[in-house]
């Protein structure tokens, strides 16, 4: 009788000591400086320095993984001229919305246009330092970031061959990913 009383006490307080334990979201960590090299304006040698030459992916299209503890995840950027224009980061569904759209907040302001189709948000960010911030999350059961993208805002006025990567992406599929009837 004894034995099981010390056996359930001794038990117990391996429980509540694990119950203590600090548990931190996965992009706690994160930095949005992680994704800096990429942001308009950036000469292609600077990003190939610190990220290597990154896989070519179209025309003047590069395609780059950004590593997150035990995790990678795409960013595509888009150089002409010798600079990036645009990028394009498909963020992890294990990053918290809330997290991110917060760390956004607190770099560049309140957003200047927000949107929201079912359970699908999209955050702009219209003139941060030359740049156009476009960030959007949806929510299941939980919030999760979709993507992120930055672009010139100098750049709208005389694209030429130029079109922004979300711009490509949402002709060619809606805000479900999936590919449009009429194509």
């Amino acid at each position: 009788m004894k034995r099981k009383r010390l056996f359930l006490s001794l038990l117990s307080l391996l429980f509540c000591g694990a119950l203590k334990a600090k548990v931190e979201p996965a992009n706690y960590s994160f930095s949005l400086d992680k994704l800096k090299v990429f942001l308009p304006g950036t000469p292609f040698a600077a990003i190939k320095k610190t990220f290597g030459p990154g896989e070519k992916v179209g025309a003047g299209l590069y395609r780059y993984n950004v590593a997150q503890l035990r995790y990678k995840f795409p960013v595509y950027v888009q150089i002409k001229s010798g600079k990036s224009v645009n990028f394009l980061a498909r963020l992890p569904s294990y990053f918290l919305h809330d997290v991110f759209h917060q760390t956004l907040i607190n770099r560049y302001g309140a957003q200047d246009f927000y949107s929201k189709k079912e359970n699908a948000a999209v955050y702009i960010w219209k003139n941060k330092e030359g740049v156009r911030h476009i960030y959007s999350g949806q929510c299941n059961i939980t919030c999760h970031p979709i993507y992120y993208s930055a672009e010139g805002v100098s750049l709208e006025k005389g694209r030429g061959s130029f079109t922004p990567l979300l711009e490509n992406m949402h002709r060619k599929t809606n805000l479900l990913g999936k590919p449009l009837e009429s194509e």
